[in-house]
């Protein structure tokens, strides 16, 4: 019985910028009497269907974007006699779609660290339940990834996770349902082990792949002890202790080393925080800045970040703090005016962002947005050659809308438009040139004009265009920017690192910290 594992992708470019941390940590979880898993990430190429044969186990991940592409290769593998198992985010809120729609012989819900290997020896013993519950794990029950699977030439960053859930509640994100709210976080031993593998390996580049690396803001802690919630107190403590000792030990990995990650607007209130991360060579975090006035932060629950002037002190206290600043923007809000986008461009350039992102409103399956879209819907669906509006992830990628919310002031067309604008005007050449100005070197600025002319073909010319043709060539073109990228990002392998000799940790006796900064306190007695 040969075990598959497939990250379905609708769109290969032959080198991926980031690895899909999933694949490597179910092969940790599938038993070790079953042999080494077979990878395939799609993303590099597409799946070879003769690579599967009767009596294998195909493991699919999905999410609502890859979930049709993902219902293919189950086809496939069906066809072909395999057992097909799916799980993600996407199945763990539709659990029943990939039976109807996928050829699912098994659905697991939930993390999979731990359900992965039940699934795969109840398989196995011929007695598979339907839909395993894998829950929520706490996070010493989290895997370290098989890196030894990975093909170390095809990506640019590898990913570690060091926690799992958000407290926050924005409208457009179903993470902190997914996932939760409750932070759950590995140790910072096990992360850092992870990371000196991966070092070992040639891997200096990190992507610390956290729904929120920023768990605890100083805002929960003062709000905790107003209402003089001990309890609380201590948990959001002994959280936030443990993000900095986190940090503590990153530090002290190869100077070499960089790491990218992703936290809310209110870090830049907390300068103990981000100087912490600055000597964890923490050099950059996706910050969801979403809109750039105060009714379109209200429309989205997202009213705790700033707006005009004030947001762009605050993006630029980033990089004061030595953080760059990938930001992401949501266009097609209900409160979106025409001038919204030249606006957020214009913010954009001077608050001094290094990256940005620019996303067409899309209300995901699990968050607020979705469910009121849904309700609205029910009342008189539409539908799209016999597929409902409301399940635009079944409908073929040639025909489906790029919005599906109805904006008062302005057509779909007018927002994909002027978004793709946008795209146009943050990553033209000379705005790139002018803000790789902040690389220290020749070669570190060539890698970010091209790491930049990368992320703007793969991520806006895949995927807003409508024209197949501009697809298609922002696809080619994007296979070959990421290959010379590819070069300039390897790093020669450090066989000789070690992981320190951890002490073990004392049971019952929690380092606490102070409750207006991170510097760890030994309790008395």
């Amino acid at each position: 019985m040969a075990v598959h594992l497939i990250n379905p992708s609708d769109n290969s470019f032959g080198t991926a910028v980031i690895t899909p941390r999933w694949l490597f940590v179910l092969a940790a979880a599938t038993p070790a009497s079953m042999g080494d898993p077979t990878l395939v990430d799609e993303s590099l190429e597409q799946l070879d269907p003769d690579t599967i044969h009767a009596g294998d186990v195909i493991g699919i991940s999905v999410h609502t974007g890859n979930a049709l592409r993902g219902y293919e290769v189950g086809r496939l593998a069906h066809e072909r006699g395999a057992t097909v198992v799916y799980g993600g985010i996407h199945a763990t809120l539709f659990p029943e779609e990939p039976f109807a729609r996928g050829w699912a012989d098994v659905v697991v819900k939930g993390d999979g660290d731990v359900a992965w290997g039940k699934v795969l020896l109840d398989i196995q013993a011929g007695c598979a339940g339907r839909i395993y519950e894998g829950g929520k794990l706490e996070g010493d029950q989290f895997l370290a990834a098989r890196w030894d699977l990975m093909q170390p030439d095809k990506y640019m960053w590898a990913s570690v996770q060091t926690i799992r859930g958000c407290p926050k509640h924005c409208s457009f994100c179903s993470v902190w349902r997914t996932d939760g709210q409750k932070p759950r976080q590995r140790t910072f031993e096990s992360v850092i082990d992870e990371i000196v593998d991966l070092r070992r390996r040639g891997f200096r580049f990190i992507a610390l792949a956290d729904d929120n690396f920023y768990p605890v803001t100083l805002t929960d802690l003062r709000l905790a002890r107003e209402q003089n919630n001990l309890e609380r107190v201590e948990s959001l403590l002994q959280t936030r202790n443990e993000r900095f000792s986190l940090m503590e030990e990153l530090a002290k990995l190869p100077k070499d080393m960089v790491f990218f990650t992703q936290i809310t607007m209110e870090s830049a209130e907390d300068p103990e925080y981000l100087d912490a991360m600055r000597r964890a060579n923490i050099k950059g975090a996706l910050v969801g800045v979403e809109a750039v006035t105060p009714e379109g932060l209200k429309a989205v629950y997202k009213d705790f970040n700033y707006s005009g002037d004030r947001l762009v002190q605050q993006l630029q206290t980033f990089r004061t703090h030595g953080l760059h600043v990938l930001g992401s923007f949501i266009f097609g809000l209900p409160t979106d005016k025409p001038s919204t986008f030249g606006a957020t461009v214009e913010l954009a350039l001077k608050a001094d962002v290094t990256f940005a992102q620019f996303v067409m409103m899309t209300p995901f399956p699990g968050t607020v947005d979705f469910g009121r879209w849904e309700k609205e819907q029910s009342l008189r669906p539409e539908m799209v050659q016999g597929t409902p509006i409301t399940r635009y992830w079944l409908i073929p990628t040639a025909i489906r809308p790029k919005m599906f919310t109805p904006h008062p002031s302005m057509s779909s067309d007018d927002i994909r438009d002027r978004t793709q604008g946008v795209w146009d005007r943050f990553y033209e050449f000379g705005a790139i040139w002018k803000r790789s100005a902040c690389t220290p070197t020749l070669r570190a600025r060539l890698a970010f004009v091209l790491l930049s002319k990368l992320y703007r073909q793969m991520y806006a010319g895949t995927g807003i265009s409508t024209d197949s043709a501009r697809r298609k060539k922002a696809n080619t073109s994007a296979r070959w920017i990421a290959r010379q990228t590819r070069k300039i990002f390897q790093a020669k392998p450090m066989p000789e690192l070690k992981s320190p000799a951890w002490e073990p940790r004392p049971k019952g006796r929690p380092i606490l910290t102070q409750l207006t900064t991170g510097t760890p306190v030994q309790p008395r007695g």
